[in-house]
């Protein structure tokens, strides 16, 4: 009877230990669910990224307050008629900027940017149902991973949170006899900062799904703690140089001053403080504005040049090549923010630097990822 008893839990305790270690379908490396949702993800991010791309087409081509009217649903389908038309024009027309700045506008010239502000809104909407569809789907087939249910309800959340604050963007503008012309820039800034921390959610969620949980386990346990508070370090200081960018763009102050590296041939703007109260300059001035702009892009390509030589040390040669990705973008974005100034911001410049501090963005949270979760490579450079 011991014999058949030991026999019994030998077999039991090998079952046991067999059945506890064997990974679940959702956390087996890159298939099962994780490989479909992190699929998902990146279909999210794509998506973000070419609205904040369009986003800014929409504001350089002024055409945000074209649209002056938020109908989430009804506002899906555009003017179907001569008559729908000519009632949207009507709208327009009774508000200041067509009154103070666009009165030679004629129908066929007010489609053009009705077509900008449109297709951004028809985006958001297509966001919003490529997540709540990928989302469903995941939580019916029960395919989520343990702990993973409400990060991904939190995206959805911004995501309805972005279109709210979209629309309180554009009611700043949408005025009569009030002699406003533009969307209040505090309120483009917040509009914007938003969807980058929504990509840079998207990001983030998408490189942990790219990896087995298990490993990320394990690489946590080589983080490289100086490293990674320092690249935390560059990401908020690159999040807040993308607001005050966003309060340039609000109030085109790059138009303002088209010399470097001086401004108006001074180090600072003899213009910069002729609002009163004072406070109102920091938000309303081009000259302070744009010089806070630049005084910012300096110290943080310094800073970034130190949080890259930091990184350039890791033993861990994927982490290295992410913040040497970081330091070449950054020198990029310097050349183009300059190049904007020089050139007064036109539509395909001021574009590409606002596509290059995406860019920029995602590469820093790479960086950043990496210096928690390193990869672990053999002395070959393999992955281990």
């Amino acid at each position: 009877m011991s014999g058949k008893r030991k026999l019994f839990e030998e077999v039991g305790s090998i079952e046991a230990t067999r059945l506890a270690v064997q990974p679940g379908l959702i956390d087996q490396g890159h298939g099962g669910a994780r490989g479909a949702i992190r699929v998902w993800l990146m279909m999210l991010f794509a998506l973000v990224f070419i609205m904040i791309a369009v986003g800014g087409l929409t504001r350089l081509t002024d055409s945000g307050l074209s649209i002056t009217e938020w109908r989430p649903f009804t506002g899906a389908l555009p003017p179907m008629s001569a008559a729908d038309w000519d009632s949207e024009f009507a709208k327009y027309q009774a508000i200041d900027e067509f009154r103070i700045q666009n009165q030679w506008m004629e129908l066929h010239d007010f489609k053009v940017i009705y077509w900008w502000e449109w297709g951004h809104r028809q985006l958001g909407r297509v966001i919003g149902v490529v997540w709540a569809l990928g989302f469903g789907y995941f939580v019916i087939r029960r395919q989520i991973p343990t702990g993973w249910t409400p990060k991904l309800l939190w995206l959805g959340a911004l995501g309805g949170a972005q279109g709210a604050i979209g629309w309180w963007m554009v009611s700043s503008g949408v005025t009569q006899g009030e002699g406003v012309t533009d969307v209040a820039s505090y309120r483009l800034a917040t509009h914007l900062g938003l969807a980058f921390v929504i990509l840079g959610f998207i990001a983030w969620y998408a490189m942990e799904m790219g990896r087995s949980g298990r490993d990320l386990m394990q690489a946590r346990r080589a983080k490289e703690t100086k490293q990674w508070g320092m690249a935390t370090g560059l990401m908020h200081f690159a999040f807040l140089q993308i607001l005050i960018g966003a309060l340039v763009a609000g109030i085109d102050a790059g138009r303002s001053y088209t010399d470097w590296p001086l401004m108006g041939g001074q180090v600072f703007p003899a213009s910069a403080l002729t609002l009163d109260p004072l406070w109102r300059n920091f938000f309303e001035s081009p000259g302070l504005v744009q010089f806070i702009h630049r005084i910012a892009g300096y110290l943080l390509a310094a800073f970034a040049l130190i949080v890259w030589l930091r990184g350039r040390k890791s033993v861990h040669p994927n982490t290295r090549f992410a913040f040497n990705a970081v330091i070449a973008a950054v020198a990029l974005q310097v050349v183009i923010g300059i190049a904007t100034v020089l050139y007064g911001a036109p539509v395909h410049i001021a574009l590409v630097h606002q596509v290059m501090a995406v860019i920029l963005w995602v590469l820093i949270l790479r960086a950043r990822f990496l210096s928690g979760y390193p990869i672990a490579t053999s002395l070959r450079g393999k992955p281990a």
